[in-house]
Order: C-alpha cells, then sequence, then structure tokens
C-alpha cells in the first residue's frame, strides 16, 4: 500500500465518525428537549388521618403472685406456724383448705407433765377466781401463759394452706405444723429491667395482664439493682377476689407516662432513617409532600408527632410511605385495593 491509500483511508474513518458522533448529540439534544414531556411515574399508596390520642408509655415485665407483705396496716397475709414449745401433738382441729378466724386454735400439746386439758381448766379456774376477786392477776396471766405453751392458734382470717402434723408427733420450737393465708390479701412481685425502671414510683397505675385485666398501682419500689439480672424489685397488692393464686406467674406492665390529647400517626406512616430523622408523607390538595416531624410515645399502632403547623384530620401516606420521593404521583388506594383518588404530583 503507497502513502497515498494510507492518507486516503484515514480521512474516510475520520468522516464516518464525526457522521456517527452528530447523529449521537442530536437524539441526545432531541431527549432532553423532550424530557418536560416524559409521564411521571405513579406510585400506589393507602392513606389514613392524624388524629388525637391518648397515648402511654410503658414498664414491662412478669411478675409472681404472694401473699401480701406486712404494711403499716396490717400484718402479713401469710404465715408458717411453729410449735410454742417442745411437746406431742394430741389433736389436730382443721384440714387444709378449711377457713379459720383469728385467734383459733389449730393444734393442742401435751408437755411433760403438763395436758392441754389441764392447762385449760387450770385458766378457767383463774377466770373465775378472778372475776371474784379471789386470785391475783399475776395468777391468770400465768394461766395465760401456760395454755399458750400447750396450742397453735391462728394469727389471721384466713384459709390453711397446709397442715404438717398428726396426732402423736414429737414436735418443738423448729417444728412447721400449719400454714396460714388470707387469699383476699394478695401482692405482685417483679423484677423490671434497670433500663426501663427510671420512671417507676409508688403510684404508678399496673395492668396484670390476665383474663380479664386487673388493675391496681405500685407500691413498693426498690432503691436496689439486683446485679445479677441489673433489675429492680417492685411490688403491688392486688384488690380482693382478683381471681389470682399465689405461685402464679403473670405479665405485666406498668405505666411510667401518659399523653393525653397528643398528636398521634399511623405508626407505619412514619419513616424513619438511620441518622434517626423522621418524616411523614403529608397529603394536601395534589402534593404529597415529605414533612419532619418529631416522634413520642408509641401505642396500639400510633406514634405521637410533633411539627408546626399538622393538626388532626389531615391525611397522611400509610403503606408506601417508605421509599416515597419527596413529591411524585401518587395513585391513593384503601385497603380492599378499590382506586379511590389519583393526586398528580410532578417528581422533583
Amino acid at each position: 500500500m503507497n502513502r497515498k491509500s494510507t492518507i486516503a483511508g484515514i480521512v474516510v474513518i475520520l468522516v464516518a465518525g464525526l457522521g456517527i458522533y452528530a447523529l449521537v448529540k442530536s437524539h441526545g439534544d432531541a431527549s432532553e428537549s423532550g424530557g418536560d414531556e416524559t409521564t411521571p411515574t405513579v406510585v400506589t399508596v393507602q392513606t389514613g388521618a392524624l388524629k388525637l390520642a391518648t397515648l402511654h408509655r410503658y414498664a414491662q415485665g412478669y411478675g409472681m403472685i404472694e401473699p401480701a407483705p406486712a404494711t403499716a396496716e396490717q400484718p402479713a397475709a401469710s404465715a408458717q406456724l411453729a410449735a410454742p414449745s417442745a411437746g406431742i401433738v394430741t389433736k389436730v382441729n382443721v384440714v387444709a383448705g378449711q377457713q379459720v378466724t383469728k385467734g383459733d386454735v389449730l393444734v393442742e400439746l401435751n408437755s411433760g407433765s403438763t395436758t392441754y386439758a389441764l392447762a385449760e381448766q387450770e385458766l378457767a379456774r383463774q377466770k373465775e377466781l378472778f372475776a371474784q376477786q379471789n386470785t391475783s392477776q399475776k395468777n391468770l396471766q400465768d394461766a395465760e401463759a401456760q395454755l399458750a405453751l400447750l396450742q397453735v392458734t391462728a394469727p389471721l382470717t384466713g384459709s390453711v394452706v397446709s397442715v404438717n402434723v398428726k396426732p402423736g408427733q414429737a414436735v418443738d420450737g423448729s417444728t412447721v405444723v400449719a400454714e396460714v393465708m388470707d387469699l383476699n390479701r394478695l401482692a405482685v412481685r417483679a423484677e423490671i429491667p434497670t433500663a426501663e425502671a427510671t420512671d417507676l414510683k409508688p403510684g404508678n397505675p399496673i395492668e396484670v395482664l390476665t383474663d380479664p385485666t386487673v388493675m391496681t398501682e405500685l407500691l413498693f419500689v426498690s432503691p436496689n439493682v439486683n446485679t445479677d439480672n441489673g433489675t429492680i424489685l417492685v411490688r403491688a397488692l392486688l384488690p380482693a377476689n382478683s381471681g389470682l393464686r399465689p405461685g402464679q406467674s403473670v405479665s405485666m406492665r406498668i405505666v411510667t407516662a401518659v399523653h393525653t390529647n397528643c398528636l398521634a400517626a399511623p405508626d407505619i406512616s412514619v419513616v424513619t432513617d438511620e441518622n434517626g430523622k423522621s418524616v411523614i408523607a403529608l397529603v394536601s390538595g395534589d402534593e404529597a409532600t415529605q414533612k419532619p416531624v418529631q416522634i413520642g410515645l408509641r401505642e396500639n399502632g400510633l406514634v405521637e408527632i410533633s411539627a408546626p403547623e399538622l393538626k388532626a384530620g389531615e391525611t397522611v401516606v400509610t403503606v408506601g410511605a417508605y421509599g416515597l420521593p419527596e413529591k411524585t404521583k401518587i395513585s391513593v388506594q384503601n385497603s380492599s385495593g378499590d382506586e379511590t383518588s389519583t393526586n398528580s404530583v410532578a417528581t422533583k
């Protein structure tokens, strides 16, 4: 190939290249000039409304039902009864499940040369003599003390939970002969994670989540943290006839905050990014505009929100809110899938 042929070939290639470039550029310019005529993307969404609601914050936990502890007004609701002295059981007057009244004699004993029957007779004699002013108060008190050593009495009105002895059995001061419990005076005891216990204080409402729900209020909050599991001990008294039983495990929640008449949105309508910024897609006229909001309490599918100029009754995007552009054309459908309206919103 001579020099003239080579130069001619190069010229042909350059001319062809310039032609291709001109064709591509003309198509690009045409595309840019016609961009305003492109049909916007339509996003199908569902909507809900902002509303005023009362929302709660809860501390959750699991509790155990137990007899009520002693208070300034009442003794503990349960008592394990020990023999007052060493002796032999002569008579058991009760069975498990029996109702007793405070002061009832549950178990009778003989001790050494003294029997329960003789001690009972001596007390009756001393009472009669004292009434006639023929004995001293000390003699009467000694007779009462002697009989007290030979009997186990109920310290409270309630049910006999257990009887642990029978006639003829030897007992001493360490023998638990019976247990009595007032089943109308029960409490719930729970351990709440420290992270949820910041706002706990006596008087906080409590919901014991049984069927039906039992309502009460917090009585005691321990000042100490259980370092083994990072929890705080709390306790609450239960109403009489709650239907709960000692030893029963229950779930419960303690109300630690109540916000009344706060503005709330459907939970699904609030989108929060990885930086903690939350927005809602507010539908107004023919626009669905992202609106930054501050969020608060969450409960029952609602979340508390606040932002300038927001008010109850305004419409927000629910299903489809996540990933929705700041402005877009949307087709609103109800939960059954029927199209209810179309708002034209130009994409930015």
